[in-house]
C-alpha cells in the first residue's frame, strides 16, 4: 500500500525511512518530515494502522527482516528509529536489540549512514535520572525489561560505525511544543522531567542535517 506523494517533496530534503511510524511520537514524526518537504517513507507491520500517515510511501513488512529494510532502504539518505514496545513487566524483550541489529546490518549493505534513535530516560548512562516516581516505581516494577533491551540496542547502535545519534527523551506527553527544550549529556544535576512528543519529533528531525550530536547521546527535556 502507496499513499501518494505530496508535488511540494523538494529533491534536495532528505529521504528518510521512519521504523515506529504508528507510534504516538512517529506519527509526529512523518507529519512534521512531510510538513518540512522531506520525502519520507514508512516501513510498518499493517496497513491498517499506517492509512492514515498522510504523504508518507507505506512499506508492509517485518523490521526484524534483513531484506526487507534492505528493500526499504533504496534511495533513502537517513533512518529515524521510534521503535518502541510495550511495558513488560514478566517477558524478556527482543524486539529492540533485534531489530535494530539487523537495521544496522542493511544500512551497511545500502551505504546509509545516518541514524538517529530514540531510546528514552532511563537507557544508558540516564538510568537514576527519572525522577523519584520513575526510578523507584515505574522503572522497576513495569519497564526494567523494556530498558535491558533499550541498553542492548543503544550497544549495537554505538558499535555500529554508522553516523548515529541516540535520542533520550524525558517522560512524554502530548501537550504542545514548547519554543524551547534543552538537550543535555552531563546529567549530574538532572532529575526528573518531561517533554512533548510534538518536540522530541522536531529535535529528531532536526538531526538530520546538524552534526552537533554525532556519536553522542543527549537527553531532551523541557
Amino acid at each position: 500500500m502507496t499513499s501518494s506523494v505530496p508535488d511540494t517533496v523538494d529533491p534536495a530534503e532528505p529521504k528518510i525511512l521512519v521504523l515506529g511510524a504508528t507510534g504516538g511520537t512517529g506519527r509526529l514524526i512523518v507529519s512534521q518530515a512531510v510538513a518540512r518537504g522531506y520525502d519520507v517513507s514508512v516501513l510498518v507491520r499493517s496497513a491498517e494502522k499506517a492509512s492514515d500517515l498522510k504523504g508518507a510511501k507505506v512499506i508492509v513488512g517485518d523490521v526484524r527482516d534483513e531484506r526487507v529494510l534492505r528493500q526499504a532502504l533504496q534511495g533513502r539518505d537517513a533512518v529515524v528509529s521510534a521503535l518502541g514496545t510495550p511495558a513488560s513487566p514478566f517477558r524478556e524483550v527482543t524486539l529492540l536489540s533485534s531489530a535494530t541489529r539487523a537495521l544496522v546490518s542493511a544500512m551497511k549493505a545500502e551505504q546509509v549512514l545516518r541514524l538517529v534513535c530514540i531510546t528514552g530516560i532511563g537507557a544508558g548512562d540516564s538510568a537514576g535520572h527519572g525522577g523519584f516516581l520513575f526510578d523507584n516505581l515505574i522503572f522497576p516494577l513495569l519497564l526494567r525489561k523494556v530498558y535491558a533491551d533499550k541498553d542492548r540496542q543503544e550497544a549495537i547502535v554505538r558499535d555500529s560505525g554508522l553516523d548515529w545519534i541516540l535520542v533520550r527523551p524525558s517522560v512524554l506527553n502530548n501537550k504542545p511544543g514548547r519554543d524551547a527544550i534543552r538537550a543535555l549529556t552531563d546529567l549530574s544535576s538532572f532529575h526528573g522531567g518531561t517533554i512533548s512528543r510534538s518536540n522530541v519529533a522536531s529535535f529528531i528531525l532536526d538531526q538530520l542535517r546538524d552534526d552537533t550530536w554525532v556519536h553522542r547521546s543527549p537527553l531532551i527535556t523541557w
